[in-house]
């Protein structure tokens, strides 16, 4: 299955808000649809910087700079947001976007170890040039620290088990062979779900420190864009929108006065506004069921 950019237009649309021109950051490049949209809908002064770990992803962009010259691909974390456009001399823009999780290319490839659907190596590495795999991974840790991965991460409420049934099986080579010592060791899982979907999540978002990468490139995102500049982040899962969500409504909710006596006159902190929160239309999930969990969340930047 080739990738399938999701809530594409509503993205880039919110992401623009009318605008043709400026500077624009996609934090996740992929494989470059929502870049692909945004560069044709801007004028010749505009520029795209897009970030991307996967070295797939990057031969793509790669191809992507050669045609167009107002491109450029940088091979980091967006948590490296800030540091590497200042290397390139930029301080700030007019709009951050991002797509959170893993893309479709690196779940249907068996040799990227992602995915029970199809055998391969358990490797599950964005970067799959440095680091760990997720074999190495899981050899490593504690069990009671993989319990507490699989539990938070995962939010399985049989993580303790699963847990112990790994640690007891020693070197895991492949996806086949974690999915099954996963599926035996779980006495009930939900319908129309696999055993081990709550459990590859969550060793993935682990070894990948996806959560603390979001959690780490939000504040950078708002810090670099020009006011009335957009941030928009779609998201697949619910640890991942309950961070886009609680970051957004704190920095968009004036902080209550806890002055003593008479009232004192109070600081405005906000940086950002709320504009909207998007779904996947009915259309889109029937076209493309991966869709069927995404949000879209956009802010704009206060002066």
């Amino acid at each position: 299955m080739s990738h399938i950019s999701v809530l594409l237009h509503e993205t880039v649309d919110a992401l623009l808000a009318g605008r043709n021109t400026g500077i624009y950051v996609d934090g996740t490049f992929g494989r470059g649809g929502h870049t692909r949209l945004l560069l044709s809908k801007l004028d010749q002064n505009a520029r795209v910087y897009a970030f991307d770990k996967d070295p797939q992803a990057l031969e793509t962009a790669a191809q992507l700079e050669q045609e167009d010259s107002r491109f450029k691909i940088i091979h980091a974390s967006f948590a490296d947001l800030q540091q590497a456009l200042a290397e390139h001399g930029i301080e700030q823009v007019d709009g951050v976007m991002a797509d959170l999780g893993v893309s479709s290319p690196q779940l249907d490839q068996a040799e990227r170890g992602f995915s029970f659907m199809k055998d391969g190596p358990l490797d599950m590495r964005m970067d799959n040039s440095q680091g760990p795999t997720a074999a190495e991974w899981l050899l490593e840790i504690e069990e009671e620290a993989l319990a507490n991965v699989i539990f938070q991460y995962g939010e399985e409420r049989y993580s303790r088990r699963i847990a112990r049934a790994i640690k007891n099986s020693g070197y895991i080579a492949t996806t086949a062979e974690l999915a099954e010592i996963v599926k035996v060791a779980h006495p009930k899982w939900e319908k129309n779900k696999h055993a081990a979907t709550r459990t590859f999540q969550a060793i993935r978002i682990a070894i990948n420190k996806e959560l603390e990468d979001i959690e780490v490139f939000l504040p950078q995102a708002v810090e670099v864009l020009k006011p009335e500049g957009r941030l928009a982040v779609i998201s697949f899962h619910s640890l991942e929108d309950r961070l886009i969500k609680q970051f957004i409504q704190k920095e968009s909710t004036l902080a209550e006065d806890s002055g003593w006596g008479m009232p004192q006159q109070q600081k405005d902190t906000r940086r950002l506004k709320k504009v909207s929160r998007i779904k996947a239309s009915d259309e889109e999930v029937k076209a493309n069921p991966r869709s069927r969990s995404a949000w879209l969340r956009v802010a704009e930047r206060l002066a």
